[in-house]
């Protein structure tokens, strides 16, 4: 699941507009899910939603909407987390658009024990971070406790004896890109928007 639905207001413009030269930033990170062996990958639009598919090929995954999407992180994880309806899917790696350091090894790292009870997040210098694996055990409660800009921490607070912390420090950058220093440190831009987010 790729979250991407966020206003960028820090930035100059919507999070899933983000391009690293001439390419947008979540086609980029869904072609890191497939080549991961992701699949059926989940991206969760916000703002500039329809601005965001015309300026993406994002037909390889199921796009859902969220139009509450200024209400913070929760809401966009829990219409990531109503899309998945295949019985078959024991888990779901979670990976938020803003993350260009992100790389096919993380995910390998973090997917590799995809059970349906499985709290799994990457950690950089001993802090968890993006990407994270939550088993089907756990989306209920994750989607009951998801709220504002916390996201799922509510619910891994209550359940961290459960999770398994996963180093990708050497093989990923774990950092999201949330100031202009940053955008330039990854080469990323935000087009000008033609519709008001």
């Amino acid at each position: 699941m790729i979250i991407a639905a966020g206003g960028g207001r820090r930035i100059g413009g919507p999070e899933a507009l983000l391009r690293q030269g001439d390419r947008p930033l979540v086609n980029q990170v869904l072609d890191t899910l497939r080549e991961a062996g992701c699949g059926p990958v989940v991206v969760v639009l916000g703002a500039a939603a329809d601005e965001v598919q015309e300026a993406t090929d994002l037909s390889t995954a199921t796009v859902v909407v969220n139009r509450a999407w200024g209400t913070g992180i929760g809401s966009s994880m829990r219409k990531g987390l109503d899309a998945l309806t295949d019985p078959q899917t024991e888990a779901v790696v979670v990976v938020p658009v803003d993350m260009p350091g992100l790389t096919v090894a993380a995910i390998r790292r973090v997917t590799a024990l995809p059970f349906s009870d499985a709290l799994v997040c990457a950690t950089y210098d001993g802090l968890r971070a993006y990407p994270m694996l939550f088993g089907r055990r756990h989306w209920a409660g994750i989607a009951t406790l998801a709220n504002a800009d916390v996201g799922a921490r509510p619910y891994l607070m209550a359940h961290k004896n459960e999770i398994v912390d996963i180093a990708c420090d050497g093989v990923a950058d774990g950092r999201r890109v949330d100031t202009p220093e940053l955008m330039e440190l990854f080469g990323l831009t935000v087009p000008a928007q033609r519709v008001a987010v």
